[in-house]
């Protein structure tokens, strides 16, 4: 293996995975330096069988030859590896988001077909800290200012680790450097299009904020949002019930917060997942004492907010629109 940094890398990153201590790993690897230095890290972990994964969005020209770079890479140090070509159709939501969802469907299916139940990508403390100033910059709340999870399930199948949460970008290049590699260089973290990179440059000329004391907080306000969750969840089980297919809610003299995590959940129970403004205006609607529906659930007021399936509206459109 090559040579790492002082201070048992492979140890401080084999206990990154936290319980996870399956056989195999599948690790997504870009062939930037942050994806490069996972995959030597689990590469050297004893006992567990890695298999490296590239994503071939066919987004720039460079693409093609960059997937065959870590496969030489891979195949170099023993690491079985595999190229995942992927179609992107941007359909509104941006050539990134659309990247994204296609990467992490890609992702988890080979995953999946392989029977390997866990996935890591190389995010990072730095990471970590953009996302936090993204989302304070847009008014998030508690969960968006949780930032990027640790764990989360990615299908039925496979999990989601980010076991480099708590790194610095400046550690794993220094890996990747000893590793005597060149890795990628992808020009789009450099575009001065998208919001990440305003935030890696308020970051890079700060020196006051220190991306791994910002990827703490977020640590902490993850932790803080899994409280809310959990008592939202008790809250729910004493405060609904159900009459055939109507559901009612008694939200009196509970926290606002604790209403709206529970109306996420109970909407849930209809196939729902309103957004935040929309689940706002819901409230004030019923707050207000008028009845609204929200995509496809009518709502009532009264001392229990009734909620059923609306009848079919002529002409709505599909989504999270409210009517009285």
């Amino acid at each position: 293996m090559d040579a790492f940094t002082p201070l048992d890398p492979v140890g401080r990153f084999a206990a990154g995975l936290g319980a996870h201590r399956e056989p195999a790993l599948a690790v997504a690897v870009s062939g930037g330096p942050d994806s490069l230095a996972l995959m030597l890290l689990a590469h050297a972990v004893p006992g567990l069988t890695v298999t490296a994964l590239t994503v071939d969005h066919g987004l720039r020209p460079e693409a093609a030859e960059e997937a065959r770079f870590v496969a030489a890479l891979a195949a170099a140090r023993g690491i079985a590896h595999h190229i995942l070509p992927v179609r992107v159709e941007d359909c509104g939501q941006g050539v990134q988001a659309a990247a994204r969802a296609a990467r992490y469907a890609a992702l988890g299916g080979w995953c999946a077909s392989a029977g390997v139940g866990l996935l890591a990508t190389a995010h990072h403390a730095d990471d970590q800290a953009e996302t936090l100033l993204m989302r304070l910059a847009r008014g998030a709340g508690v969960g968006g200012l949780a930032g990027i999870r640790r764990e989360r399930p990615l299908t039925a199948q496979v999990t989601l680790l980010r076991p480099l949460l708590d790194w610095k970008k400046a550690e794993l290049v220094a890996i990747v450097r000893a590793a005597g590699i060149d890795p990628v260089d992808d020009p789009s973290n450099r575009s001065p299009h998208y919001d990440r990179t305003a935030a890696r440059a308020l970051l890079a000329e700060s020196p006051g904020l220190d991306p791994a004391r910002i990827a703490a907080s977020a640590a902490h306000l993850a932790q803080a949002d899994a409280a809310l969750d959990w008592t939202a969840r008790r809250l729910l089980a004493e405060r609904m019930r159900r009459e055939g297919p109507v559901i009612f809610l008694n939200p009196q003299d509970l926290p606002s917060e604790i209403v709206r995590r529970m109306l996420v959940m109970l909407f849930a129970a209809f196939d729902e997942a309103p957004d935040g403004p929309s689940l706002a205006r819901l409230r004030a609607r019923l707050d207000a004492g008028s009845a609204a529906t929200l995509g496809t659930v009518k709502a009532s007021p009264g001392q229990a907010w009734r909620f059923e399936r609306a009848p079919p509206r002529r002409g709505a459109a599909n989504g999270a629109s409210i009517v009285h």
